[in-house]
């Protein structure tokens, strides 16, 4: 599970660009650091935020996340342009150009076969235009845009989000397995389910307090474990879809 949840956990990108350190900078935000593309659903629109007081120009990089059966995972380039051969994931654009307290928005497309889940992750990286990009700027208007960032170092920061595409015919059946020492569960269905708010607190005094909240993503065929403990329950809610319901899990 260690290397489940290291897997999943969203990319925080760096890239280090010449800048001064009073001058303008970009700085982009993008959300939900975990999306879903639910059954029948082919599209998915992602709105990236830049707060900052520079343009930002930003590539969308895509790549499967494909896990094997151990519990590792390889990542594989997808094309990221609406109209590619490769099935996948695909951005549409996968350039942007979100000025200065703007925003603009890219729609993730789903192409391909749907059976079973699939997992992506998408790299919003914010970069310094370049001849070869298709960002469509003129010369001027790219070495403009480099001698404002042109001395010193600043910080230019990406995020990758993590895209859960569930299959069309989602199956869910989380099963509970109990033993002296511990209570597993295990999602036996065909789409990943999340187990959310997390917390251990005391069976005996309402009034103290919980154990900090976290959250989990079950993937199909993967456990979750919680070990029994004298005096303390868990509690959190399975998120199967648009349904929610409250678990408690006493010693």
């Amino acid at each position: 599970m260690k290397r489940l949840m290291s897997a999943l956990a969203t990319s925080l990108l760096v890239v280090a660009a010449v800048a001064p350190t009073n001058a303008a900078a970009p700085s982009i935000h993008v959300g939900a650091m975990y999306e879903y593309v639910e059954p029948g659903k082919a599209a998915l629109l992602k709105r990236v935020r830049n707060t900052g007081d520079a343009t930002a120009f930003v590539r969308v990089q895509i790549s499967e996340v494909r896990y094997r059966p151990d519990g590792t995972h390889e990542e594989l380039p997808v094309e990221t342009s609406a109209g590619g051969a490769s099935p996948g994931l695909v951005a549409s654009p996968s350039r942007l150009i979100v000025p200065a307290q703007g925003q603009q928005a890219t729609r993730l497309l789903v192409q391909g076969d749907r059976s079973t889940e699939r997992y992506y992750r998408v790299r919003f990286v914010p970069v310094l235009p370049q001849s070869e990009d298709e960002f469509a700027l003129t010369d001027a208007q790219r070495d403009d845009y480099r001698r404002e960032l042109s001395a010193g170092v600043n910080v230019l920061t990406g995020f990758g989000v993590f895209v859960i595409v569930h299959p069309d015919q989602a199956r869910y059946d989380v099963r509970t397995e109990t033993s002296d020492s511990h209570v597993k569960l295990r999602n036996a269905g065909n789409t990943t389910v999340v187990l959310d708010d997390i917390r251990q607190c005391s069976a005996q005094d309402k009034a103290a307090e919980c154990s900090p909240s976290r959250k989990v993503h079950l993937l199909p065929a993967r456990t979750e474990r919680f070990t029994r403990s004298a005096g303390h329950v868990h509690r959190f809610q399975i998120v199967e879809g648009d349904n929610r319901r409250d678990v408690l899990l006493s010693p």
